[in-house]
């Protein structure tokens, strides 16, 4: 990797990490998966050994984020304690535990002429992340890649541009560890914005696919401007319907930790819609429950004649990523006018259904068209590694190639194995 950047240009600079990358792709490729799991492990190793070094470079990056006036969620999103540093070793074992998806037979048949017919995994190549805030993100989507033999081009926001340094640092010395490229897993060395534009335009053909983790304004750059394939990875304008048929006291407990037990993530809860039917007799203890958290409650005007001191709920915030301690409230006539405000004001990532009616249930799991869809449970496990898939580098929310939580599965493509024994074509 490029320790020092020196005086040229960022198209050049941007060009050799492309080539660089390339390079290590078509190594990783074929490289067993017994390699890939000892640099997986040696990074977990190498992640706890640097916890001093990352959370010196953390502490960097808070205080110029305080300084610069960002929300808490922000800050959410880019703090790291030793228990945080311990989750991202973690997750990087959980991904060694994955089988690897290289090589993997997708499905096989046989044709009348004797041809056998395979579909089997490949990797994409080589996938540009570029990201805001958060810093496990950078060992998330390097590990990642690396078990799916993908070369990696890692942009982080330049919020946590030091701790996301002191992380790379560390992955690549799991990399040296297991003899595998270090150019495996690159981290771009600047924050001039011109490198994220370089990414857009492909570094030159050397990168396939990229995949954008960050707000609207982020996410709708790249897939403006972006000659390569995107996995988008919209913002999480996450709905609760709380149906007739809800069991009330398991629907607050789903509801509080949704909204409450991060706020700051893409899946956490940011409107509930309540059937009309219970609004008068349940909504209340809902708010309540919420209050006591200090959840600000915006509502239309039925939530504020029946809960009394609500904020009145604009039409701007139907359409609000909050990520903060504020949940918008609308009482429906039904439940296909909780699937119509959710086809109008959603953004395709996750929404969830509280009720002990399955018809009512499965006709939304149905309908709902988006990446997740849940069922009486808490739209914080909209997250690749409570899917078991060890880590995510993000939800994909448009309806190409990966959908959902990107894991190692998504992060390859196919092709074709035709086995013969000397057919000819008539």
């Amino acid at each position: 990797m490029l320790d020092v950047v020196e005086a040229r240009t960022t198209e050049d600079l941007m060009a050799e990490i492309g080539q660089r990358a390339r390079a290590a792709g078509r190594v990783l490729a074929t490289a067993p998966a017994e390699a890939k799991n000892r640099a997986l492990s040696e990074m977990a190793k190498a992640v706890r050994a640097a916890t001093p070094d990352i959370l010196a470079g953390n502490r960097l990056d808070v205080e110029a984020m305080k300084a610069n006036g960002q929300t808490a969620a922000f800050l959410d999103r880019g703090t790291l304690s030793e228990e945080r540093i311990e989750a991202i070793a973690k997750a990087l074992e959980d991904i060694v535990a994955l089988e690897d998806p290289v090589g993997g037979v997708i499905a096989a048949w046989d044709r009348p002429n004797g041809l056998r017919i395979e579909r089997v995994r490949t990797p994409l190549g080589v996938i540009g992340v570029i990201y805001e805030s958060r810093p496990n993100v950078t060992a998330d989507a390097g590990a990642l890649c690396l078990k799916a033999g993908n070369a990696v081009v890692l942009r982080g926001g330049s919020d946590t541009i030091h701790s996301n340094k002191a992380i790379h640092s560390a992955l690549q010395a799991g990399l040296k560890a297991a003899g595998l490229p270090e150019d495996s897993i690159q981290i771009v060395p600047v924050t001039d914005r011109a490198a994220v534009g370089e990414m857009l335009k492909g570094l030159q053909g050397n990168l396939d696919v990229i995949v954008p983790r960050g707000g609207r304004s982020l996410v709708g750059r790249v897939q403006t401007e972006a000659r390569v394939p995107v996995f988008a990875h919209l913002e999480g304008l996450v709905h609760i319907f709380l149906d007739k048929d809800a069991d009330i006291a398991k629907s607050v407990d789903i509801i509080v930790n949704s909204k409450l037990r991060r706020t700051g993530i893409c899946g956490a809860l940011e409107t509930l819609l309540v059937h009309q039917d219970i609004a008068r007799t349940q909504l209340p203890a809902v708010v309540d429950a919420l209050r006591a958290k200090g959840c600000e409650i915006r509502g239309c005007d039925k939530v504020r004649e029946i809960c009394g001191d609500v904020l009145a709920a604009s039409e701007e915030d139907w359409s609000t990523e909050y990520l903060e301690k504020i949940l918008s409230v609308r009482i429906v006539s039904d439940l296909d006018a909780a699937m119509e405000h959710i086809a109008t004001y959603g953004s395709n990532h996750t929404d969830c259904i509280l009720t002990e009616n399955r018809a009512t249930a499965d006709r939304f799991q149905a309908e709902v068209d988006s990446a997740i869809v849940l069922h009486n449970a808490s739209t914080q496990f909209a997250d690749g590694g409570e899917f078991g898939m060890g880590a995510e580098i993000g939800i994909a929310t448009g309806r190409m190639h990966a959908r959902g939580p990107v894991g190692v599965e998504q992060l390859t493509s196919f092709k074709y194995k035709v086995h013969g024994s000397g057919q000819t074509r008539p």
